[in-house]
């Protein structure tokens, strides 16, 4: 295993010398499908750092305010990260509402280390199109090819 995985409560927070992946996307409180599972596995052999905030032990009862403390360091902690990561790979699911997923996608247009899928199917996807053909930013219709442009970024650090 050549890749690292560092989530919200693991012991290591940041990377060694390895590009640092964000996997922002679809989570819907836990219930939707595992991708970033699928991104690492299918990336293992890449010498790079996932930072996955698909917490293994989320309490989808806790209240989602500032005041909550696993709530304040949960978002705090995605922000974080999203702010020193060399790479934000956004993986949207057609199913989802993801509203976090587009802040993100707001908040990082223009940081130029955006890879985008999402699928036809998606409520708003013609918001995604018109914000990543304004800054530039690769959008995949599917999983794979997202996947396979990923793999190529990565090789650019490496």
């Amino acid at each position: 295993m050549n890749s690292q995985v560092i989530k919200p409560t693991s012991s290591k927070q940041s990377q060694d010398k390895f590009p640092g992946i964000f996997l922002a996307g679809s989570i819907d409180m836990g219930s939707s499908v595992d991708w970033q599972t699928e991104v690492q596995e299918k990336l293992n052999d890449c010498e790079v750092a996932f930072f996955n905030p698909r917490r293994d032990e989320w309490d989808s009862s806790w209240e989602q305010r500032a005041t909550n403390p696993e709530f304040n360091y949960q978002v705090k902690w995605e922000m974080d990260r999203l702010e020193e990561t060399d790479i934000i790979f956004m993986n949207i699911l057609p199913e989802s509402k993801s509203p976090i997923t587009l802040l993100e996608l707001g908040l990082h247009a223009a940081d130029g280390n955006l890879i985008v899928c999402c699928p036809d199917g998606f409520y708003r996807k013609g918001n995604v199109e018109i914000v990543c053909h304004r800054y530039g930013i690769p959008l995949y219709n599917d999983f794979e090819s997202a996947l396979t442009a990923l793999r190529i970024e990565i090789k650019k650090y490496q």
